[in-house]
């Protein structure tokens, strides 16, 4: 299976889309990240840190359990039950939805109603480490750390430490159902 980013190579997006995240907002100050669980919520703690480097001002990280909101939660069982944390409110913030990958954009439409439900931000953005393509709802990422054009017969596969022991993205096939 080819990899496609190795740990530096995250290292450096992460930095990045921080500055860029800096940039837009001209600081960090109503900015807060929400990160997809579970790689998402990982790469959002991340970003903060980063911003935390650069500012001197921690921006504040949830994370967020889609599971209720997801529009194929009757064809699947294997969804697992997760926490949804969000320490700050939302009310006129800048929120930025944190994930690994983006495909159809299914999981962030999921993500947006999910938010939606706790409160009214003022703006929602979308930072992804990998966007794959095959989208099949009008959705674009904001701040996108590699776009690596896939066929729907492979599955990328983005690894960090704190979840999988190791770090970088891979593509892999799919195995025929």
């Amino acid at each position: 299976m080819p990899q496609v980013m190795t740990g530096d190579d995250m290292g450096r997006v992460i930095r990045r889309i921080s500055h860029e995240i800096l940039e837009t907002h001209q600081g960090a100050g109503d900015v807060v990240l929400i990160g997809i669980h579970t790689r998402g919520a990982v790469l959002a703690r991340q970003l903060s840190e980063t911003i935390a480097s650069f500012e001197q001002m921690v921006v504040p990280v949830g994370e967020l359990d889609i599971g209720l909101y997801r529009d194929d939660r009757d064809l699947r069982d294997d969804i697992p039950a997760r926490q949804t944390d969000i320490p700050v409110e939302l009310n006129g913030r800048h929120v930025i939805i944190v994930d690994d990958v983006l495909f159809t954009g299914r999981t962030v439409r999921a993500a947006m109603d999910a938010i939606s439900d706790v409160g009214r931000a003022s703006s929602i953005e979308l930072a992804v480490m990998v966007d794959r393509g095959h989208r099949e709802l009008p959705i674009r990422a904001d701040y996108v750390g590699k776009n690596v054009p896939t066929s729907r017969d492979e599955m990328v596969r983005v690894r960090l430490e704190e979840t999988d022991g190791s770090v970088g993205v891979w593509i892999e096939k799919v195995e025929a159902a």
